[in-house]
């Protein structure tokens, strides 16, 4: 009986570079993609700006955005030395391995996408196709590097379940062990940063409200005063976590106090349990003035040299290439595809 390949630990995760990044994709996203880098594990990390497309942009804010969310990464922490930092369509095996994936996966799997869904709305027939398959893309970025675990928040589980399958379905429809059956991480209080505003609804870029969210580009009086005018209720805070389950609002602000300190929620309520928001609120203001104001100034530094980001770029995706091609070249050779052109 022959065994399973052992692949080599691997993590890989992207962002999608379509407008600003916020709290939400720092403690979401950012924070544990540092994390990962310092555990020793080779870590892969793409700009997926081909995702980006599946809805127009604006080609100047494409740029712009793509650069921004580098320097994100990189004043969060990311040492390009040690991580794998590129734009995606700087890698053509993702568009090469997406199509091979288009004819794995299954049109019902798909339709099941609830993000395509919400996304398409009720104009289902005039979305672009790019819409419809983009997860099999997802598939592509990950086992283009045989990656074993991706970092991913809960609305991108779903993908991930359809990445496994893609993968379990190619093994066994060409007879090999050939892509691994990836594993998500999802860890930690605040994996879903919800909204200042609403404590219903995610921190998102594209909500009318810039006080609904923090932005990495806020500067330390802007993160301030949007802490201090976060939605909350009259209520003191609870002793135990179980007092905030009707307490959205409340909820939020313990988690992203839990998330910024690496504590937590009933650390925090052991210290702020019976105070008020008054009291909580400067609390916290402090302590995202100290996480997030650093990142944001760097930030500034960083886009001030748009050259010097894009050798990060292309350095990164000089490394990603030379994982990738051989990955792809041996999937080509399964499928059955004549190598014609000479290496």
């Amino acid at each position: 009986m022959s065994t399973a390949p052992a692949f080599t630990p691997r993590v890989f995760s992207g962002i999608q570079p379509s407008g600003g990044l916020t709290l939400g994709n720092y403690l979401g996203a950012l924070k544990r993609f540092v994390e990962k880098q310092e555990q020793g594990v080779e870590t892969i990390y793409c700009l997926v700006d081909l995702h980006a497309i599946t809805v127009w942009q604006d080609p100047s804010k494409l740029r712009h955005s793509t650069r921004e969310a580098a320097a994100a990464f990189l004043a969060a922490g990311i040492d390009p030395a040690r991580s794998i930092l590129f734009n995606q369509s700087q890698v053509p095996a993702h568009a090469e391995l997406a199509w091979i994936f288009n004819c794995v996966a299954r049109m019902g799997w798909l339709s099941r996408m609830t993000q395509f869904k919400d996304k398409a709305g009720k104009n289902r027939e005039n979305a672009a196709v790019g819409l419809f398959v983009y997860p099999n893309l997802m598939a592509a970025d990950i086992l283009a590097y045989h990656a074993t675990h991706v970092p991913v928040g809960e609305d991108q589980k779903q993908h991930l379940e359809l990445t496994r399958d893609i993968a379990i379905k190619f093994n066994h429809d060409y007879g090999v062990e050939f892509f691994p059956v990836v594993e998500p991480v999802i860890e930690g209080v605040a994996t879903r940063v919800m909204s200042l505003r609403d404590g219903t609804k995610k921190m998102s870029k594209s909500d009318p409200s810039d006080m609904s969210r923090i932005n990495l580009t806020d500067d330390a009086d802007t993160i301030a005063q949007k802490i201090r005018k976060a939605k909350t209720d009259p209520e003191p805070l609870p002793d135990e976590v179980s007092g905030l389950e009707s307490r959205p609002e409340a909820r939020n602000l313990v988690n992203i106090y839990a998330a910024l300190e690496d504590t937590t929620p009933t650390a925090v309520l052991r210290a702020f349990g019976g105070h008020g928001f008054g009291s909580f609120k400067p609390q916290l203001a402090d302590l995202a003035v100290t996480k997030l104001a650093p990142i944001s100034a760097e930030m500034t530094r960083l886009m001030a040299d748009p050259a010097e980001i894009d050798r990060i770029l292309g350095d990164g995706a000089a490394r990603a290439d030379a994982i990738a091609r051989p990955i792809l070249e041996r999937c080509f050779d399964i499928v059955g595809m004549v190598r014609s052109r000479p290496v």
